[in-house]
């Protein structure tokens, strides 16, 4: 189940421009992730942060788990270690201890996808409250100026991890593909008299004969009762 549904989200992730994934021949439930910081308002933009995401057998009933490889990340939800700590990737269900709630938490109807927009909007929006890195969250809070000069830091030195080939996507290629809108049939609005006569069929001359042999009969009954 868990490989039949990645080599889908994998199948589907290969056509994004904003994101690299290596996988792991020998085992599909271990992917290598490179993902673009595309936001031109984001602190991290221009960033290319690798990452490692492993997923369990009971996958997609169970979450998978996200560490970045990317030394160095000061942020207040990614261990110093780079593991990364966002509510989507927490077991499924209401956590009394922590209050989230279940609708925060994984779900089946999550996937890769989910998660890696997630890590980018996390990524700009930290979640302060209950960091996983308390030195990170305390930059952020009281010292942004060193706080994002760390963020631009790192963003140089991720200038040198880009694989050969592969470059930062531009606005208009993440843009979506315009749908072409339906043109009206000219020639529709412009039907002949002919056209127009939707009842001028041969089966409406045919029913005309059955009109006529019904008053033949007619006719024949009463000749008969008279």
């Amino acid at each position: 189940m868990a490989q039949k549904r990645l080599m889908q989200e994998l199948q589907a992730l290969q056509k994004e421009k904003w994101v690299t994934i290596e996988t792991d021949e020998t085992n599909l439930l271990r992917w290598k992730v490179g993902l673009w910081v595309v936001n031109p308002d984001s602190i991290w933009h221009g960033a290319y942060l690798r990452a490692d995401m492993r997923f369990p057998t009971e996958y997609p009933y169970q979450p998978p788990t996200f560490k970045f490889l990317t030394k160095g990340i000061c942020h207040p939800n990614v261990y110093t270690d780079g593991h990364l700590c966002i509510s989507i990737l927490h077991r499924p269900g209401d956590d009394e201890q922590s209050g989230e709630l279940a609708s925060e938490r994984w779900n089946v109807l999550h996937g890769v996808e989910s998660v890696l927009r997630s890590v980018l909007l996390l990524m700009d929006d930290p979640e302060i409250n209950s960091p996983a890195n308390v030195d990170a969250s305390v930059l952020y809070r009281d010292k942004r100026d060193e706080y994002d000069a760390h963020a631009k830091d790192v963003v140089n030195r991720t200038q040198s991890d880009i694989p050969d080939g592969v470059r930062m996507p531009t606005t208009s290629e993440l843009a979506p593909v315009p749908v072409k809108p339906v043109e009206d049939d000219a020639d529709f609005w412009n039907m002949s008299d002919e056209e127009e006569d939707f009842g001028g069929s041969d089966s409406d001359e045919d029913m005309g004969d059955f009109e006529e042999d019904d008053d033949d009969e007619d006719d024949d009954e009463d000749d008969e009762t008279k």
